[in-house]
């Protein structure tokens, strides 16, 4: 017989550990009559299944034991060299290899800076709402969190340097932000307010985690400068991943960390971790990534696709939808966010929605105090543009009915 182990047995933190709402509603889309806008999944029938199976052979091929082997904590040196390579390319920046640290997939990067950052108490600064993936690993940590007010063009500046005047003598340990169409809202913050936030941040001393998995991810215009680009003093630590450009499966993402004290607590929180990423995974997206033009035709196929699926997810939201039903038109990414009445609490808007066949991710999940429970996530990645329509005319009958 199982022992059932005593709540006290347990570390204080577990009380803020909770599953993800998210992963949770994955358990529903099981059923194939349910049209679902909750996940984060790219398109699985995007998946380059044949180029990542030929990548395979030659990761064993060239690289054989190497591949199957223990490697050094901070991943494949080709690999690092490969990350700023294309990081300096795009955005005229000069990283070496040895800025680069892979990890287990961007959730991992996630852990690692919470771990060497947070003590319980510690005061982080996000975004609100924000990343609820984000929450969940800093959660873990017991911090408390310093929201600052967003609006269509992001973090705004002079909310952040108000919050950090009025925190003093409290230093927070550093600012969160996803730059390029956010995940919940699908917001980008502008240019001029990314330099703008990087000066407070050089000025209240605030390291700042620039997370961007979806910045390649983009339909319509030059992509901004990311933040490390713009920050000569290695404020910025940068995480990007494979997961949106790739495939998800394999787990490989990158830190580029440009303070080498930063890297070295890193490399050390990994090593305690996992040791290092998985060998064969970076050898196969090494082989992947460098096999001719393949990767960015499968990135334009994406983005084609992608922002006919927005597309098709605001015609319908147009069409469908009740006047007091408000969204956005991001301009790239795999989201958008949807507000209703101040009144309506979208998480009892799901029971409605699930029993007309279609779900969401409920707004509150994405708010560090919960506060706020009047919106709601929709993906457009992850269905067809007809079940996008369809998904949508059975969401506005489930806020019709709820409202009535």
């Amino acid at each position: 017989m199982a022992t059932v182990l005593s709540a006290h047995r347990f570390a204080g933190r577990i009380s803020r550990m909770q599953a993800s709402e998210i992963r949770e509603l994955l358990k529903v889309t099981q059923n194939p009559e349910v049209i679902s806008f909750a996940g984060g999944l790219p398109a699985p029938e995007l998946f380059p299944v044949e180029a990542i199976r030929l990548a395979g052979e030659r990761a064993l091929s060239r690289h054989g034991t190497r591949a199957l082997q223990y490697s050094t904590t901070e991943g494949v040196p080709e690999l690092r060299e490969w990350v700023v390579t294309r990081l300096n390319a795009a955005h005229g920046t000069s990283f070496v290899a040895d800025d680069v640290v892979i990890t287990g997939g961007s959730q991992q990067a996630l852990d690692l800076y919470a771990k060497i950052f947070i003590d319980p108490g510690d005061t982080i600064v996000v975004d609100n709402p924000t990343y609820l993936g984000a929450l969940q690993a800093f959660d873990a940590y017991e911090p408390r969190y310093l929201t600052i007010e967003t609006d269509e063009h992001g973090m705004v500046p002079e909310s952040l340097e108000h919050a950090l005047d009025q925190e003093r003598p409290t230093q927070p340990k550093f600012l969160y932000l996803v730059p390029n169409f956010q995940n919940p809202t699908g917001v980008t913050l502008a240019v001029e307010r990314r330099r703008e936030i990087l000066a407070i941040a050089e000025r209240f001393n605030l390291p700042v985690y620039e997370d961007d998995p979806y910045g390649e991810v983009n339909f319509e215009r030059t992509p901004l400068p990311p933040l490390v680009s713009l920050d000569p003093g290695g404020n910025v630590t940068y995480a990007g991943t494979a997961s949106k450009i790739v495939a998800p499966g394999l787990r490989v993402a990158w830190m580029v960390i440009p303070d080498p004290e930063i890297r070295e607590k890193i490399v050390f929180a990994k090593q305690g971790t996992d040791l290092h990423t998985g060998s064969y995974a970076q050898y196969v997206l090494l082989e992947y990534v460098t096999g001719g033009d393949q990767l960015e035709r499968h990135i334009e196929t994406i983005c084609a696709t992608y922002g006919k699926r927005r597309d098709a997810m605001l015609a319908a939201l147009r069409d469908f939808m009740p006047d007091h039903v408000r969204w956005n038109s991001p301009d790239g990414g795999m989201f958008l966010w949807t507000a209703l009445d101040p009144g309506i609490d979208t998480g009892k808007l799901l029971l409605e929605a699930s029993r007309e066949n279609v779900v969401f991710v409920p707004g509150r999940a994405f708010y560090p105090y919960k506060d706020r429970a009047d919106g709601m996530r929709l993906n457009f990645s992850n269905a067809s543009e007809a079940r996008i329509r369809t998904g949508i005319e059975r969401l506005a009958h489930a806020i019709t009915a709820f409202r009535t």
